[in-house]
């Protein structure tokens, strides 16, 4: 059956691509039949002589995919039925000739960042309000919508935001954008410039990085400590500051009391914004949620940034902000030149998962999920990547972990790519020369016995010919 695998252990494509390509090539060609049996993923992986979970992973892309089907007790069977554009008969294709492919959706294996669990999504429910709203279109909602988002759906984010997080806010200071990142991007049209100043957590989110730096912007990291970012690090002359306070990205630690105080203060006297996104404060497990740093404002500074990305699913592509008065007509018209305004269905199935308290529901049971996510990764590390320190994990969807002094970080992701895994670079998270190695690993996305799995083959990563992982190897 590996004759279906060009296997190459030296090429730079990932293990579990190599299996893919090789089965759906073989299904589509013919060579594999309607209803033949595959090997289990134990049996294959064995066969391979390489780990269980890139041969799972392959799998599961092509059980996705609709080319192959599980059938309870008795195994693993190409499916009786390809879809119809992807159906072609062996005899169209020349003797030696491969099918052709398509590319394979982006990865989502085990330690994927802020990929929450979508294996647990309430998509039945979800799929009968999105039919029922569907149905009940008017004329009027086909039309053109508000560029700040569905009235409905605005009083309904700030409803959940002053009772959930402590935000003070009306309907009118709320405006409706296409997920975080459309946020920031507004955010440095509207306050930003060329050679206007933005600070950024060291390290923080690449992402916002980008953003910010997209209109010109000077972008200058600031260190952060135990408590946060360091306020007294912050330059002069400076237009905006970006932070994560209630679970900093990617080391997670929360931002103090004294400290929040601190950057208000500053904020006050020197008439800068606070550009504050809280990305998955919903989720915290050693305490309450903390409330937002915007909730202590009391001199309208803060810009406070929220998604559905991560505590419903991303491809949703809907986020908010929480707008100061005095700039509202300016975000509204910078978002209005983005896209005109989000699609409106999924804002009226939003707004009915808010208001009938479904999303409530949703996020204490995914809470309690997480934190056994958590617990199996902080648990696998130590048995079996004793080599990794992990640090703060109190909160959100993923981990930081230190790697061995000399260990380069890029090289180890690389590696644990080969496996199917998903870590982050914890270096790519830094904007100066001064980066720690380590990994920013996710646990939201997986099992907890995937997350196991993982662990092994990353504690395998970490164990083998460590010269090549080394900085200077």
């Amino acid at each position: 059956m590996t004759t279906l695998v060009t296997f190459d252990n030296r090429s730079d494509i990932p293990f579990y691509r190599q299996i893919y390509d090789g089965y759906r090539a073989a299904i589509l060609s013919g060579r594999l039949r309607p209803g033949e049996r595959l090997p289990s993923t134990r049996a294959l992986a064995t066969e391979l002589n390489i780990s269980r979970l890139p041969v799972v992973n392959a799998f599961e892309q092509l059980l996705h995919e609709g080319y192959i089907e599980g059938r309870a007790g008795s195994g693993t069977y190409v499916k009786d039925s390809i879809p119809d554009e992807l159906a072609r008969p062996a005899a169209a294709l020349p003797e030696t000739a491969a099918a052709p492919l398509r590319p394979a959706p982006p990865h989502l294996g085990p330690f994927r960042v802020s990929l929450p669990a979508l294996d647990r999504f309430p998509l039945r429910l979800w799929s009968r309000l999105v039919s029922k709203h569907a149905r009940q279109l008017t004329i009027e909602q086909m039309a053109y919508g508000d560029a700040a988002g569905h009235a409905p759906l605005r009083r309904a984010v700030a409803d959940y935001l002053r009772t959930s997080r402590a935000v003070h806010c009306e309907a009118s200071e709320v405006l409706i954008v296409s997920g975080s990142q459309m946020a920031l991007q507004i955010c440095a049209l509207a306050l930003l410039g060329r050679g206007k100043t933005v600070c950024i957590e060291e390290p923080g989110y690449p992402g916002a990085r980008d953003a910010l730096a997209g209109t010109g912007a000077r972008i200058v990291p600031v260190p952060v400590d135990g408590e946060g970012i360091i306020v007294d690090e912050i330059g002069r002359k400076v237009r905006a500051v970006y932070v994560t306070p209630s679970h900093q990205y990617p080391l997670g630690m929360s931002m103090s009391a004294s400290r929040r105080l601190a950057l208000l203060e500053w904020a006050r006297r020197s008439g800068a914004w606070i550009i504050e996104d809280d990305y998955d404060s919903e989720y915290r497990y050693a305490s309450r949620p903390l409330g937002a740093l915007q909730g202590m404002d009391t001199a309208s500074r803060v810009i406070y940034i929220g998604t559905f990305s991560r505590v419903l699913f991303p491809s949703l592509r809907l986020g908010y902000v929480v707008v100061p008065r005095d700039l509202m007509d300016s975000f509204v018209r910078h978002r209005e030149s983005i896209d005109l305004f989000s699609p409106l269905l999924e804002q009226l199935v939003v707004t009915e998962f808010l208001t009938e308290g479904h999303f409530g529901r949703h996020l204490r049971r995914m809470r309690a999920l997480y934190e056994k996510r958590r617990d199996a990764l902080v648990r696998g590390l130590r048995e079996h990547a004793g080599g990794l320190v992990p640090h703060n994990i109190d909160a959100g969807l993923h981990i930081a972990a230190f790697l061995p002094d000399g260990m380069d970080d890029r090289k180890v992701v690389q590696e644990a790519a080969q496996r199917g895994l998903d870590a982050i670079a914890l270096s790519s998270c830094y904007a100066g020369p001064h980066a720690k190695s380590g990994l920013v690993l996710g646990f939201g996305g997986a099992s907890e016995r995937r997350i196991a799995m993982a662990c092994r083959n990353l504690g395998e990563v970490l164990g083998a010919s460590p010269s090549r992982l080394r900085v200077f190897a």
